[in-house]
């Protein structure tokens, strides 16, 4: 039986994904990817945005309609908050809510892998079997997505956290994805070291909201040092961190080198009056703060930000606010996102909505100002020596592509001297010509 995944949103989801990819490969299914021919589809969706959402039923619907014969399994956040928008879509379509979804990680043991027969007889008995019987109701079934192979991607995921117990007033994915709950801080390093063991040399770590991190006494910054102390060469990146986390105290260990020079912060807005008015737990100042320290431990690491514009009442001032703050600490790159009301959330109900013009242009400025700080920060590693982890290896003619610690996205040329294996890193000089970056040479 041929298997495909089509993932939306966070890299949490494309975590959960690979390991509902693993389990199924490990039990003889086939993956395929999602613009092949399958006999299973399972879409993985995301609730941030309307967007997200509208992309999801625009997938579903393809894959329902381009094979006739297949089931399509649609999970994740938004099959979470509204199970009945996938319901008249097509009748081959099935839903299993977020909070289920772990349990798909056990749906190959009741199927054929040689037969695309009793798909629905067998997501029928999995769908009736109690959650968490296997594992408690403390949170930990959320934790079983454990991917022994990464099919789609060349570094590792490990979930660590998941929830969130902010309320911030525009969010949905923490009424989708629920309260916070952390993985056991010995069961992460017996994870990482596994992953090591298996020969991934970088591992990202994943969460809804990794700040919030907490077993026992043990914050992130404490795992991050049981996570170096457990493994040996492995390179950690975090997936994002919140900016009110971020005091001396807690970013020490982030100094460690094997910790990536690459930081996403959920900024969301550099005006202190629409931060209060998103629920968020620190002002511009603390953002300034956060980015400074970054910046003392770390040199020159890539900073991303995302962004929110048109959230409801934000007027010119405060939207210049927000420019002058990202320009002040020369942020790297944006994740820019106009303000999309959500169902449920507090900030639906807000009065002085922003007109939509308006938004789409705050958002292309803030977009192309984004291009060109990237540029810029490219420019600033030319003909610089660094670790680049091979994502795609070079095939004669056809380059490859690798990316450095501090994220650098690079075009890997084949080296006469030596193969390029896909997963490894290797010690480059890199060049940068056509707001492109290329590692040219191996440095010995």
């Amino acid at each position: 039986m041929r298997v495909a995944f089509y993932t939306l949103g966070c890299k949490l989801n494309q975590c959960e994904s690979e390991a509902l990819a693993s389990a199924f490969g490990s039990q003889g299914f086939f993956i395929v990817p999602a613009s092949q021919e399958a006999d299973l589809y399972i879409v993985n969706t995301c609730t941030v945005t309307s967007k997200s959402e509208q992309k999801a039923r625009r997938m579903i619907r393809k894959f329902a309609k381009e094979n006739p014969e297949s089931r399509v399994i649609v999970t994740g956040c938004y099959a979470q908050m509204d199970p009945e928008a996938f319901e008249s879509i097509n009748e081959r379509v099935r839903v299993v809510s977020g909070d289920e979804k772990a349990k798909l990680l056990d749906l190959p043991l009741y199927l054929n892998p040689g037969s695309c027969g009793g798909i629905d007889q067998g997501l029928q008995d999995l769908k009736s079997r109690k959650a968490g019987t296997e594992h408690g109701d403390d949170g930990q079934e959320r934790f079983r997505f454990d991917a022994e192979e990464f099919s789609t991607h060349s570094r590792a995921f490990l979930k660590i956290q998941d929830g969130c117990d902010n309320r911030c007033t525009y969010c949905r994915v923490t009424l989708a994805r629920g309260d916070a709950v952390s993985l056991s801080a010995d069961e992460a390093v017996r994870r990482a070291r596994a992953l090591e063991e298996r020969g991934y040399s970088e591992i990202i770590l994943t969460g809804i909201n990794l700040s919030l991190y907490r077993h026992g006494d043990t914050n992130l910054s404490g795992l991050l040092e049981l996570l170096l102390a457990g493994t040996e060469e492995v390179r950690f990146r975090l997936s994002s961190i919140e900016p009110d986390y971020i005091t001396p105290q807690t970013a020490a260990i982030m100094a460690d080198p094997r910790i990536c020079p690459h930081f996403h912060l959920p900024i969301q807005s550099g005006d202190d009056r629409i931060l209060k008015r998103m629920a968020r737990r620190y002002g511009a100042d603390q953002v300034r703060k956060a980015i400074g320290i970054l910046r003392e431990i770390k040199d020159d690491p890539f900073i991303a930000a995302d962004i929110i514009v048109g959230f409801p009442g934000e007027d010119q001032h405060a939207f210049e606010n927000t420019a002058s703050l990202l320009e002040e600490t020369d942020i790297a790159a944006l994740h820019v996102f106009p303000y999309s009301p959500r169902p449920g959330t507090a900030a639906a109900e807000f009065a002085n909505p922003i007109p939509e013009r308006i938004a789409g242009e705050r958002t292309a400025l803030l977009r192309k100002w984004s291009a060109d700080q990237s540029s810029a920060y490219y420019r600033r590693w030319a003909d610089r020596e660094e670790s680049i982890l091979i994502e795609e290896a070079p095939l004669g003619e056809k380059p490859g592509r690798g990316i450095s610690g501090n994220y650098l996205q690079l075009t890997v040329p084949e080296h006469a001297d030596i193969q390029l294996q896909r997963g490894r890193r290797y010690s480059m000089r890199i060049q940068i010509r056509n707001r492109e970056a290329y590692g040219l040479s191996l440095v010995e």
